[in-house]
């Protein structure tokens, strides 16, 4: 049953989100207002209507609904690329990460839904008006207790020792190397976001400097079909180039 103040994800007969809260206010939409103090007491997969007879499904949000709706300055680093992280180093359950270059925090959100209950992220954030918001992003999602966001350069030391993970999604990640090295356990793996070759290429000079092995760029494009009968094909748009992903693993 849901509570008031639970956060609840409304679903319309389009198949579009709003993210909103159960309590005694309205939503206006394009298909009409709906009293969210109806949602309170409902099960999760019930219909409400909005007042122009119009229907929304009501669910509780996983985190791919929060992704999805946040707030975000920044542009985020979308769940094609994120997947790739989890495929390239197995991340998981308990395990340290450290991202740096939190921007709006959609990563480190993500990654902290992977390492709960016992894991944790600490995610390096220069700007100050990015990491407020962040925090807001992940407080929202439920994570505050898992992903804490640092305001500091990460290109001046990373604090922690042990870490299973490194994420960097900065424009010189080379910087970072010598205090990643330092923060990562025997095993651990770095992930390096990258919109450019030449990131890629200062990178892969710096490397070798450094107990790194398993060095690998990927970039990863994900094409939807339009599926109608007697016409299923490609979809003419597709989420194409984001950014590279570099995987290395400290030895």
């Amino acid at each position: 049953m849901i509570e008031e103040g639970e956060r609840v994800v409304l679903i319309d007969e389009r198949g579009r989100k709003y993210l909103v809260a159960a309590e005694p206010m309205q939503l206006h939409t394009d298909l009409g207002v709906v009293d969210l103090s109806t949602v309170i007491g409902q099960e999760p997969g019930a219909r409400l209507k909005s007042h122009t007879d119009k229907e929304f499904i009501v669910l509780r949000p996983r985190i791919t609904d929060y992704l999805q709706k946040m707030r975000r300055v920044p542009q985020i680093m979308l769940p094609k690329d994120a997947a790739q992280i989890v495929a390239y180093t197995g991340v998981g359950p308990g395990d340290l990460v450290v991202d740096a270059g939190t921007g709006s925090g959609a990563l480190a959100i993500f990654l902290g839904n992977l390492v709960r209950p016992n894991g944790h992220v600490t995610s390096y954030e220069v700007r100050e008006d990015f990491a407020r918001l962040a925090e807001q992003n992940i407080r929202e999602a439920g994570l505050s207790d898992i992903v804490r966001v640092k305001l500091k350069d990460i290109y001046e030391g990373i604090d922690e020792r042990d870490i299973d993970l490194v994420t960097l999604d900065l424009a010189q990640p080379e910087l970072a190397l010598p205090h990643v090295e330092l923060a990562l356990k025997p095993g651990g793996h770095l992930a390096v976001f990258s919109p450019c070759i030449e990131h890629i290429q200062r990178l892969y000079q710096e490397l070798p400097k450094y107990r790194f092995t398993n060095c690998r760029t990927i970039e990863c494009l994900v094409r939807e079909f339009e599926v109608r009968p007697g016409a299923t094909r490609p979809r003419t748009r597709m989420v194409a180039h984001t950014g590279y992903l570099t995987f290395a693993r400290r030895v």
